[in-house]
């Protein structure tokens, strides 16, 4: 269901991952589209442009202020049919400003996560890549949905890597 998968939650040194109470906590990887608006386009979710992003790869990313970037997760996860999760923000990027959103993984959706990354601060921002950025909560139903997002096809099933808005 994930992959790669650590059993126990990593704490020393790093802002944790793995297996936490009633949950995962899933690292982002080192790779990062970070927004700018160096060629004034506009943001546009029916018609995004690519040139909205600066692409970088690195240990630490540094978000400018009241910015933001995307990345992914280093997991790949796999939803199964009688599941569905949410995935909120850790707490000790919280407690400085920095939001993290992903929409909800439905049964049957498989990939890594987008990750949104928002610096909300007047100050640029230090995103750890390869440590803990955020909680996938799972909630499991008493029986399998009726038709999951596999069923339907979804616009971002088995996505890899960073994948900007689709239509």
């Amino acid at each position: 269901m994930i992959e790669p998968f650590e059993e126990r939650q990593v704490r020393d040194g790093v802002i944790s991952y793995g297996v936490s109470s009633y949950g995962y906590d899933v690292r982002v990887a080192d790779e990062f589209k970070i927004f700018t608006n160096v060629f004034n386009t506009v943001v546009d979710p029916k018609g995004f442009d690519p040139k909205s992003f600066v692409d970088y790869k690195g240990s630490v990313c540094v978000i400018p202020p009241n910015s933001f970037a995307l990345a992914r997760s280093v997991e790949y996860l796999r939803v199964p049919r009688n599941t569905m999760t949410i995935c909120v923000g850790k707490s000790t990027y919280a407690r400085c400003g920095i939001i993290t959103n992903v929409t909800p993984l439905e049964p049957e959706w498989e990939g890594h996560i987008t990750i949104e990354i928002s610096n909300t601060t007047p100050l640029p921002a230090k995103i750890y890549a390869n440590e803990g950025i955020a909680q996938v909560v799972f909630f499991e139903a008493e029986e399998a949905c009726a038709e999951s997002y596999k069923d339907r096809a979804g616009k971002y099933q088995s996505q890899r890597g960073i994948t900007l808005p689709k239509i």
